[in-house]
């Protein structure tokens, strides 16, 4: 029953993070990092700002991912 409930949430988590990581802009910045454009409001905000809570979302849901792998695969329950 728990091995059950386990894979339900591991493809929810699934499914989860790819929605996450399609949501994130992309890491190049272009021709503003040349011309110093790159300390924004928004760069020197980004813990606080959505990018920053999706990059916080994606590390806790890839850890969680991980370890409901590892357990999921060790066939103990």
């Amino acid at each position: 029953m728990i091995r059950i409930i386990l894979s339900i949430i591991f493809v929810i988590i699934c499914i989860a993070l790819s929605a996450i990581v399609l949501l994130q802009e992309g890491k190049s910045q272009g021709l503003g990092s040349i011309g110093g454009m790159a300390d924004t409001y928004w760069g020197k905000n980004k813990g606080r700002s959505m990018e920053g809570n999706l990059e916080k979302f994606t590390k806790y849901g890839a850890i969680l991912f991980f370890i409901l792998a590892l357990v999921l695969n060790l066939n103990i329950l």
